[in-house]
């Protein structure tokens, strides 16, 4: 962890990750500032947001990325709902899908509780935590351009892809729809299933 890496800003590279895109991927957005950034950086019926389960964005993802292999799934999860559910890597680095990417923020505190510190602000590090998992594409971009050429090689490669970026702790944008519902029959339609 003696790597320096200056703070970016999460909804700037979240606009940077709509900008390479194509409306065939489908996007997952943690719980929080991940899915209120992805809302405010380009609301969409692929965008799939979720609300009040932590953890559970990368095995949501992974699960699209397995039932629907022939499209890329992006999924943008913050560091604490990984440290809360590290299994999902391991699951990742089994499965190995090579339809997606993972955008880990990490700003080291959890934030929307008050800003308590993490274990990654000094000795844990998540990209190294998903190499061990066996995802071997995994990396730490130093700034915002580095990201954004990151994200989209990921795009175009096989994966899966690790993406630890340094955030600051810059308060989130906007909110997004809190309808579940709602939200789950966009999903279901962007991805040609006819809801119920």
């Amino acid at each position: 962890m003696s790597t320096f890496f200056p703070r970016m800003n999460r909804l700037e590279l979240t606009r940077a990750i709509m900008g390479v895109i194509d409306d065939d991927v489908l996007l997952v957005a943690g719980i929080g500032n991940a899915g209120f950034d992805l809302f405010t950086a380009g609301d969409r019926p692929g965008n799939f947001y979720m609300l009040g389960s932590m953890g559970m964005a990368i095995p949501i993802a992974l699960g699209l990325a397995l039932a629907q292999p022939e499209r890329t799934v992006l999924v943008m999860e913050g560091e604490g709902s990984v440290l809360m559910n590290m299994g999902g890597l391991a699951t990742v680095g089994r499965e190995a899908p090579p339809n997606l990417t993972i955008v880990i923020w990490d700003n080291a505190q959890w934030q929307l509780t008050g800003g308590q510190p993490l274990a990654t602000e000094s000795t844990c590090d998540l990209a190294a935590v998903a190499s061990a998992c066996g995802i071997s594409e995994t990396t730490t971009p130093a700034d915002a351009p580095a990201f954004t050429s990151t994200v989209r090689r990921a795009i175009d490669s096989p994966g899966p892809h690790v993406i630890l970026a340094k955030i600051d702790a810059s308060p989130a944008a906007g909110r997004h729809h809190d309808d579940p519902v709602f939200l789950k029959h966009r999903f279901m339609q962007a991805v040609g299933i006819v809801p119920d």
